[in-house]
């Protein structure tokens, strides 16, 4: 059963508010590129059990490309949709979808815009959507995700895309003012969510069938990744990897636990580690503590790149949280960073991501 999108959607607002506060311009999302020269999973085995490796390692894509879907259909305009605004449900009809503008925190409507097929249609970018063809787009975003509204419409846009996780959200739903069509969709942190949000991206720009397409694309990749994974996972659960994610930004004092709402626990459940959030009640994200991060006892604590440089480093990040060197994953500094942009952003590059951060998990001798 889906997860409550709104939950989640409120989860995220209060994210980038947080963002807002703690970055500065361009210190958020991924390095440009097309992917690391790296062997695939399935070629790879693990030289020693998982809980005996010890030290950092960084989680890199083999290919940041999104591949769109191979259909023949063709718009079916106008299409009709629910928008899920704060006074309430409504329905929006696009009629265009020649210039399209959409954002969210992780860049995840884009990606499935372009799993569409509908690169060419997107007319600007927010700062999570570098991945191969979508970085040279025109930047909506400032101030690390707020949207700026003359940016948005200086592009002409025919339709607006959004999930209400980039704000402020008065100014993002005053551009409905304008005459352009703005539809707030649900994006709920999952594998089941992107799949979900391929359906919904699919309705909203009229076609459903490529949205399905991609939907049934994104499950197959991922359970095939996940499939791959669980060659590695150890077959007693007390042999497993205790796993915790922690959001940094060491230059504003900010550390922040992410529970499963963020889309940790699926994370983890792919990786074959043990759900430290869920085990000790955590919800949404709270500010760490010494005493939460010492009683969970994590072998491995994942992170963002950007966040983990802004403290440091691993040794500036023990230096400062000196309670996180008290832990299995302090005392051994196994943590694995991923790129801001990439380490959350479900959609179509999910499968990539879990192949990606269980090669670092795992095999971290590949990524030499």
């Amino acid at each position: 059963m889906r997860r409550p999108a709104r939950a989640a959607a409120a989860m995220l607002t209060a994210l980038s508010m947080l963002l807002l506060t703690a970055c500065g311009p361009g210190q958020e999302g991924s390095d440009p590129g097309a992917g690391a020269d790296l062997p695939p999973l399935s070629e790879l085995e693990a030289s020693q059990p998982a809980k005996e490796i010890t030290g950092p390692s960084t989680a890199l894509l083999t290919d940041r490309h999104i591949e769109p879907v191979d259909t023949d259909e063709k718009p079916q305009l106008p299409a009709t949709v629910v928008s899920h605004v704060r006074s309430g449900d409504t329905k929006v009809t696009v009629t265009d979808t020649s210039r399209i503008v959409a954002f969210d925190m992780a860049g995840s409507i884009a990606a499935s815009l372009w799993g569409l097929g509908l690169g060419d249609q997107l007319v600007a970018r927010d700062v999570s959507t570098d991945f191969p063809g979508a970085e040279d787009l025109p930047l909506i975003t400032a101030e690390g995700h707020a949207v700026n509204a003359e940016s948005v419409m200086a592009q002409k846009p025919t339709v607006i895309i959004t999930d209400g996780s980039m704000g402020p959200r008065d100014v993002v739903e005053q551009l409905a003012d304008t005459g352009v069509p703005v539809i707030f969709l649900e994006n709920d942190a999952s594998f089941e969510g992107a799949a979900q949000l391929a359906r919904d991206v699919g309705a909203a720009v009229g076609l459903p069938q490529s949205g399905q397409a991609l939907a049934d694309r994104i499950e197959a990749d991922v359970e095939a990744a996940t499939a791959e994974v669980e060659r590695f996972v150890p077959q007693q659960e007390s042999d497993r990897l205790r796993m915790v994610f922690l959001y940094l930004r060491g230059n504003s004092g900010v550390y922040y636990l992410f529970a499963d709402d963020s889309g940790v626990g699926d994370l983890v459940g792919a990786l074959g580690g043990v759900n430290v959030a869920n085990e000790m009640g955590w919800k949404g994200m709270q500010p760490l503590t010494d005493e939460a991060l010492v009683k969970a006892k994590p072998d491995l604590i994942l992170v963002m790149t950007h966040g983990l440089e802004s403290t440091g480093g691993v040794d500036g990040l023990l230096a400062e949280k000196p309670a996180i060197a008290l832990t299995p994953a302090g005392q051994s500094k196994r943590f694995v960073d991923m790129s801001d942009g990439d380490v959350l952003s479900f959609g179509p590059r999910s499968a990539g991501v879990v192949e990606a951060l269980a090669r670092a998990i795992y095999v971290p001798e590949a990524q030499e």
